[in-house]
């Protein structure tokens, strides 16, 4: 079969598989299924809420099709799918979304049929999980009547540069063959090309790990800021004095959220301890980083004591819940944890974000997104950067004597009490 013969089944239209569905739509015919009935209807609209695509991008996918009717997809030959992989309460790995996937897939799952999983799972997960259901489901026989292949999605959440064509996609497949068609599939719309791993769990491994190893870079520099904050100097300067030396790697300290790091090491650890081996370096790291909502809610506590504020009822604004900047991406935002901090101190707390869907927010932390600023906060956490706090002179809008903490140092120092 050509490469232009193929129809393509994407599962799931959020911030992975809408990018990859219009991508696909511009050269196969492509139907883009999805659960939720409003994102159907937004979509068939001309309209992205995630912001990820612009209507001229949904418009240049010509052979894009939505739906949310399994017989909508029967007709496909080639299935991707890209459904979330959250962790539960307890913090293990919450694979319901992909086993629902996989049993819904295997009602219309054909001899010939090739599935494509994008979502970040650890490694061996596709064939010990997936696969078995995809057997039970169609009643068919894996690597003889279909096949497998594995292709982790690198999607950066709101960036306009590295967009899903730009980002190299590691390839996979269950046979030879088949990771060769994987491979060529994704060429046809990767512009900066493919990397085709050696199996399956090669592939599952390497994307696990890449989050994995950001998280550690990143409570490395929280670490340094909680030592530093003790002796008595700026993590930033000590950082960009460091950063004199070509090899010195930049990051800089912060809350850790998101779809992805905040999420994915969770999925290796598991995988480790079922074999036994109980990780120490990965899992010290999260747990550092899980702690800095409520370093800073308390390093702000401590600043107003020292200008005599009272802390029951004092109104405190936060400024921005998204998980990162210039995106209404509020997926396991570590905002919640400075929130949740300040509320357990008794103050007074307001939450602003033009970002975000605030109902979404209701929704999911339980936290009212305000409309409109006042200038009588006696204290200002800037805990996401995004353009239009930037450019707000968020001075005025404290009490006098009140505090302003950056989490993101993105104001000038001189601007701020304190900074992360």
């Amino acid at each position: 079969m050509n490469l232009s013969d193929h129809k393509i089944g994407i599962i799931g239209l959020g911030y992975v598989g809408l990018p990859l569905s219009v991508e696909f739509g511009k050269k196969y015919n492509t139907v883009g299924f999805d659960i939720n009935a409003a994102r159907i209807a937004e979509l068939e609209n001309g309209v992205d809420s995630t912001l990820e695509v612009s209507s001229e991008g949904l418009k240049s996918a010509s052979k894009l099709t939505y739906s949310m009717s399994l017989d909508q997809i029967k007709d496909c030959d080639i299935y991707i799918v890209t459904v979330p992989t959250p962790i539960d309460k307890n913090k293990s790995p919450d694979l319901r979304p992909l086993e629902k996937a996989s049993a819904d897939l295997g009602k219309v799952l054909k001899k010939g049929n090739i599935v494509i999983y994008e979502s970040t799972v650890f490694p061996g997960c596709t064939e010990e999980v997936c696969v078995p259901i995809l057997e039970y489901s169609s009643g068919l026989t894996f690597n003889e009547d279909f096949f497998c292949g594995y292709s982790p999605e690198r999607i950066n959440p709101g960036d306009k540069v590295h967009t899903v064509t730009k980002i190299m996609k590691v390839t996979s497949g269950s046979t030879p063959a088949i990771a060769e068609v994987v491979d060529q599939l994704y060429k046809s719309i990767i512009t900066a090309g493919t990397y085709k791993a050696s199996s399956i769990k090669v592939a599952e491994g390497s994307k696990v790990i890449e989050n994995c190893q950001r998280d550690l870079n990143i409570s490395f520099v929280n670490e340094l800021a909680l030592i530093f904050d003790r002796i008595g100097i700026d993590t930033v300067e000590v950082l960009e004095a460091a950063g004199s030396k070509w090899n010195f790697l930049p990051f800089r300290p912060g809350l850790v959220g998101g779809h992805c790091i905040s999420v994915d090491p969770y999925y290796l650890t598991y995988k480790a301890q079922q074999l036994g081996y109980y990780p120490e370096v990965i899992l010290s790291g999260r747990r550092i980083n899980e702690n800095m909502g409520a370093f800073v809610a308390n390093k702000v506590v401590k600043m107003l004591i020292n200008k005599d504020h009272v802390i029951r009822d004092a109104k405190v604004l936060i400024l921005g819940i998204t998980f990162k900047e210039n995106c209404p991406d509020i997926r396991n935002s570590g905002v919640i944890d400075i929130i949740n901090e300040f509320n357990d101190f008794g103050t007074d707390v307001s939450v602003y974000d033009p970002w975000v869907d605030k109902v979404e927010v209701k929704k999911e932390y339980g936290v009212d997104i305000i409309d409109n600023l006042n200038d009588d906060y006696a204290a200002i956490v800037l805990a996401v950067s995004h353009q239009e706090f930037i450019e707000m002179d968020v001075r005025k809008l404290l009490a006098s004597n009140g505090v302003l903490f950056d989490v993101k140092s993105a104001l000038p120092k001189e601007m701020v009490d304190e900074r992360l």
